[in-house]
């Protein structure tokens, strides 16, 4: 087992405590003092320098010292705590400390208040707060050493969930096989799980019963709904209904035909016929009349269109021709312009002197250089410039010449296009006269074309068959007067078929009501049976989860000397629900036991805690004077005392009695 012992315990300017020490020396320890001296100061720092949280499981405490209006008594000052375990007989020191930061910044006449700084020290050594933690948790994890150091953490801290997961992790749990083996009636539990563990399919299935009984409050409702929205047929027969419609529709279709018959009776139709005869008639007529002038005037539109687009032709490519002279023109410039800048620089070359200016000392030596080399050197560059000016004037009077060619290229070519243009404005002439003499041609034409109205045939046709016309107008107008009248019945007979097939509608929507009723009639049966089902798959739930309390009682509280358990609560309905109640002598320890069985209590849980965790750590216990005798447990304990006549702290240990 692993045993961690409090050597000492110093605190400096915390929470109001200017400097303390508790020489522990692994001992059992009692600290007495009267309220407000500083007892669970020691508890708060003992816990803040290993986690920094006080014994609340506060990280936001205050830890500097406060006056009466809640202001800090002394800035600028270090607040720290160091404590010195023995962990298996090895030393282990850890320290905290706690500053203000005070920044002086450039031309500020005074200090500024920046933050808080916290440094940590294990062993002496400085570390940043990651690894000083892993150094503590190396020695034990903070919920397991709170867990072993107060009597009260399981108990008030712990929230029910945690403290049964914590006894079922002791005492070790009971599978599902376990306790249905130790139960013949929950044999057919395992059919009914299927595989899902018991706290699974026990939420399932409350789930399920409280959705079917759900459904099971609201099927009368919705039968109700769907009674009330039946439809009325107690006065109406249906097959009365059907052979009504059917008759009702026969008279319409007789009607309808005999409107047909007066609109478009026989007389009308004989005179529409004679009617679309005389059109023919008078089409043959005209025709006959305009045929042979009409072939003339086609074949001399035919004619005048050709010329035209000829003419288009012709000015087409007069445009063509009169656009490609202007870039010649532009072109032809454009080389001239080159012709003339290089002459001016040929001319420029012509005038231009050898000039050579030597060096007559050497460039190495300094000394002056033979007449001989200095001619050399002159006649040498007198040689290139000559043949480079002479290179120069041939590449300028080639590039003068190919200037020249190109332009008077353009020039000439510009010349014969001008001589094309006026050769096509020559034919444009005297197509235009073409053009004009055929358009007069054909309006002659045009006008020779005889109008049917002067014909006295046609003129007779045109006059029967605007009389023909008014004789249909007549008999149309009063057949719309007979057939409006027929029309109003025929309305009327339809209004009085919309209204019997709505009443028959009902009869339609009668059964369709039924048969929802029926519907949810075999719902509500369906889900009763389910519901019964249900009830005794979680009745045998029930039935497990007693079986598993039983076994459960017995093995969880055999570990404990004191304490008891209850891990599940009966319900008003007979069902268990799970909790982690603490009992001592029956009596909750929330519900009226006293200060000093609690602590027992705790005593106990923190002693089988141990064992199964292997760890053992200082319990300190605050107001321990509320019990006098402690039961026996293997770990260091530091007793908080609370004595009205020690108006300062005051500390007793097996061997050593100190007064601070």
């Amino acid at each position: 087992m692993k045993r961690i012992g409090l050597e000492r315990l110093t605190l400096r300017n915390f929470k109001g405590i200017k400097e303390f020490n508790v020489p522990a020396d692994c001992r059992d320890v009692d600290i007495f003092g009267d309220n407000a001296t500083g007892k669970t100061t020691l508890f708060d720092g003992f816990l803040w320098v290993l986690f920094g949280k006080d014994s609340a499981n506060s990280a936001s405490f205050e830890i500097k010292g406060l006056d009466s209006a809640g202001r800090v008594l002394q800035h600028k000052l270090e607040h720290e705590v160091e404590v010195e375990l023995l962990v298996d007989g090895r030393r282990r020191t850890f320290r905290r400390v706690y500053a203000e930061k005070w920044t002086k910044k450039r031309g500020a006449p005074v200090e500024t208040f920046e933050g808080h700084s916290t440094t940590y020290y294990a062993d002496g050594v400085p570390l940043n707060m990651r690894e000083y933690q892993a150094e503590v948790d190396a020695i034990i994890k903070e919920d397991l050493f709170r867990l072993l150091t107060s009597p009260s953490y399981f108990n008030e801290v712990l929230k029910k969930e945690e403290r049964r997961e914590t006894l079922l992790e002791v005492c070790g749990d009971l599978t599902d096989d376990e306790v249905i083996h130790g139960n013949k009636e929950l044999e057919p539990l395992p059919a009914i799980l299927a595989g899902r563990d018991m706290d699974s399919h026990k939420k399932v299935v409350s789930a399920r019963l409280s959705s079917i009984n759900k459904e099971i409050k609201e099927l009368p409702v919705r039968i109700s709904e769907v009674q009330r929205q039946m439809p009325d047929v107690s006065e109406l027969d249906e097959g009365l209904l059907k052979d009504d419609i059917a008759l009702l529709r026969s008279r319409i279709e007789a009607r309808e035909a005999e409107v047909s018959r007066i609109l478009f009776g026989g007389e009308i139709a004989v005179k529409e016929k004679r009617l679309r005869e005389i059109d023919a008639e008078l089409l043959d007529i005209k025709t006959l009349l305009q045929s042979a002038v009409l072939d003339k005037v086609a074949l001399k539109r035919d004619e005048v269109n050709r010329l035209h687009q000829e003419l288009d032709r012709y000015r087409r490519n007069v445009e063509d021709k009169q656009q490609r002279i202007k870039q010649n023109e532009r072109l032809a410039a454009g080389r001239r312009q080159e012709a003339d800048r290089l002459r001016a620089e040929f001319a420029a070359l012509k005038v231009q002197v050898f000039e050579h200016h030597h060096d007559e000392n050497c460039p190495t030596c300094g000394q002056a250089l033979p007449a001989d080399q200095i001619k050399a050197a002159h006649d040498k560059a007198e040689s290139d410039f000559n043949c480079r000016l002479s290179e120069r004037k041939a590449r300028i009077n080639a590039d003068g010449k190919a200037a020249v060619a190109e332009a008077e290229k353009f020039e000439q070519e510009t010349v014969r296009l001008q001589a094309e243009i006026d050769q096509l404005n020559d034919a444009l002439a005297i197509l235009l006269t073409e053009i004009t003499s055929a358009e007069s041609e054909l309006n002659e034409l045009r006008a020779g074309v005889k109008d049917p109205a002067a014909d006295l045939e046609f003129a007779g046709k045109q006059a029967e068959a605007a009389r023909m016309q008014e004789e249909i107008k007549q008999l149309r107008e009063s057949s719309q007067i007979a057939a409006a009248g027929v029309r109003e019945e025929i309305a009327r007979l339809r209004r009085e078929v919309e209204d019997m097939e709505r009443d028959l509608a009902k009869f339609d929507g009668v059964r369709r009501a039924e048969q929802r009723i029926a519907e949810l009639e075999t719902q509500e049966r369906d889900l009763a049976a389910e519901y019964e089902r249900i009830q005794r798959e979680l009745f045998l739930c029930e039935e497990f989860t007693r079986t598993k309390v039983s076994m459960l009682d017995a093995k969880i509280n055999s570990k404990f000397r004191l304490a008891r358990f209850r891990l599940f609560a009966e319900q008003v309905n007979g069902g268990l629900k799970e909790t982690c109640d603490t009992l001592y002598n029956g009596v909750p320890y929330d519900g009226g036991l006293n200060n000093a069985a609690r602590i027992n209590v705790g005593l106990d849980i923190i002693r089988t805690l141990s064992q199964h965790y292997g760890v053992s750590a200082p319990v300190i216990i605050d107001n321990a004077e509320a019990v006098t005798k402690l039961i026996d447990t293997d770990a260091q304990v530091i007793r908080l005392v609370v004595s009205e006549k020690d108006k300062k702290l005051r500390i007793e240990t097996a061997a050593i009695q100190e007064a601070i």
